[in-house]
């Protein structure tokens, strides 16, 4: 089934379809920009959460996706220029098309608050998991909504097919047992850096869960604080790599089969709910509550989170509608 290239609407519904850039983003949305980069970073940090889903959820997806897509093609033509000796006048034209002024910002918010989040969220992740997790769960769930609100057409038998297969597998993803990885090697660290990466541009799927699965979470941290130059370089490298491969992928999906597409977002979402559920095992097994007396704590912590998320999805709906 083919779906074509999706129309423009009027309806609040159209928020964030436009998978292109706009250019001349002016830099007093700097602070506003850095603030939501920061957001998409701090919920890289914990795993459960996909840094994808929070662009979501703040408005950045389509325009992040996008101007990712132009550095990407502004690196292959800079690669190509040098190779084949045509020069490097491509390569600049191509990133003087990329809207700096709005890709700097959200990568500089989201770069700080993911090194701050790695000491202070995560920490009281592990020291207070229950009301934690129920908080994520309620604000995950209500963040379903956001890509079904983007489909471009109704809601069609096959766009349920779509979703319910993503939800299997993004629950298949996230039990996955932990691994351990006490002294990872460089080309291991690239390798999951690149798988995990994608997490970052793929909402309902989480990069420090894979982290979890791969071993690597709490040797990524160590590497951090210790300042081991040659892990978090390798680190690096396998996330430019992997992001610069999956990137074009995505963004041509978002630009021709979207609908396809928002539903198989939309199911990994609903998958990775298994991650957050608030009682679980020290290997992320599934557990019935401990009695009914503790249920509603945790029930009123996600609605709570669910509150949040469906009040940021109005203010978004509103503001762009208004724009």
């Amino acid at each position: 089934m083919t779906d074509q290239p999706h129309e423009p609407t009027t309806d609040t519904g159209a928020i964030h379809r436009h998978a292109a850039p706009r250019p001349g983003t002016p830099w007093r949305a700097a602070p506003g920009l850095a603030v939501r980069g920061g957001l998409v970073g701090m919920a890289e940090s914990v795993p459960g959460i996909s840094g994808g889903t929070v662009a979501l959820i703040t408005g950045l997806y389509d325009r992040l996706l996008g101007a990712a897509n132009q550095v990407v093609h502004a690196g292959r033509e800079l690669v190509q220029g040098v190779v084949q000796r045509r020069g490097l006048r491509p390569a600049a034209r191509a990133l003087r098309a990329v809207d700096w002024r709005f890709l700097v910002p959200v990568i500089a918010g989201m770069a700080v608050v993911l090194l701050v989040s790695l000491n202070t969220i995560a920490p009281l992740l592990e020291e207070h998991p229950v009301p934690v997790r129920s908080v994520f769960f309620g604000m995950i769930a209500v963040s379903v909504l956001v890509p079904l609100r983007m489909m471009p057409r109704r809601f069609r038998p096959a766009d349920a097919a779509l979703l319910v297969a993503a939800a299997v597998i993004g629950f298949f993803l996230v039990g996955l047992p932990p691994a351990e990885a006490t002294d990872p090697s460089l080309w291991y660290v690239a390798g999951a850096a690149a798988i995990a990466i994608n997490a970052l541009v793929l909402p309902g799927v989480s990069g420090s869960t894979l982290l979890v699965v791969m071993g690597l979470y709490v040797p990524v941290q160590q590497a951090i604080e210790d300042r081991d130059l040659a892990f978090v370089g390798a680190f690096a490298l396998g996330a430019i790599v992997g992001l610069a491969s999956f990137v074009k992928l995505l963004h041509w999906l978002l630009e021709h089969r979207r609908q396809g597409t928002m539903a198989v977002l939309a199911g990994l979402m609903i998958g990775s709910l298994r991650a957050l559920w608030p009682w679980q095992d020290a290997d992320g097994g599934l557990l019935a509550p401990p009695d009914a007396g503790s249920v509603l704590g945790p029930v009123l912590l996600a609605l709570a989170g669910a509150a949040v998320v469906g009040a940021a999805i109005w203010w978004e709906s509103s503001r762009t509608a208004d724009a």
